[in-house]
């Protein structure tokens, strides 16, 4: 179980990681916000689409076609831990090495978004309110870290549990012959 934990996680690991490489390379070159969360979660999707591989392939080559919901769900649950652990990690070293000034940037993009949509000057004021709180906030790292599980872990959560409904399969009870 340990390493059909280990080789997804870290399948699912390195792709979201990929993606964040790429997300961040765009937010530190380009500015541009627009896009990256739809590709972000699409791509969290395709990593965590292995949690179900993952189940699957202990269920059937490990454990004779047959799995619990509770353990299937905890192979998907250690999957997500591994992969969303990646994630933050990959994060944590983006934003502190390559690109510290994120939270303005994305303050930035946020306010300008909300000037395009044509917020009344109130609005902005409680926008840029909110923004400043959430640049303050962001140089706490303790709080980078949980905004950035907040990010990743529910799916994961979610497709495990998911997984773990599709895949669970009771042992068949053997009939004896007379």
């Amino acid at each position: 179980m340990k390493k059909t934990i280990l080789v997804f996680g870290l399948i699912a690991g390195f792709i979201v990681t990929a993606m964040m490489l790429y997300s961040a390379a765009m937010i530190a070159n380009h500015q541009d916000f627009k896009g990256n969360e739809v590709l972000g979660y699409t791509t969290m999707l395709v990593a965590f689409s292995f949690i179900f591989v993952g189940i699957k392939n202990f269920r059937d080559k490990h454990n004779l076609g047959v799995i619990s919901f509770g353990k299937a769900f905890r192979i998907g649950l250690y999957i997500t831990l591994i992969a969303s652990t990646m994630y933050v990690i990959s994060w944590l070293v983006e934003f502190y090495v390559f690109i510290p000034d994120f939270a303005e940037k994305y303050a930035a993009c946020v306010m300008d978004k909300a000037k395009s949509k044509g917020a009344t000057p109130a609005e902005l004021s409680e926008q840029a309110a909110n923004m400043a709180k959430f640049t303050q906030l962001y140089k706490n790292p303790l709080f980078v870290v949980l905004v950035t599980y907040a990010e990743i872990l529910p799916l994961g959560l979610l497709v495990s549990l998911i997984s773990a409904l599709f895949l669970k399969r009771k042992a068949k009870p053997q009939v004896e012959t007379a």
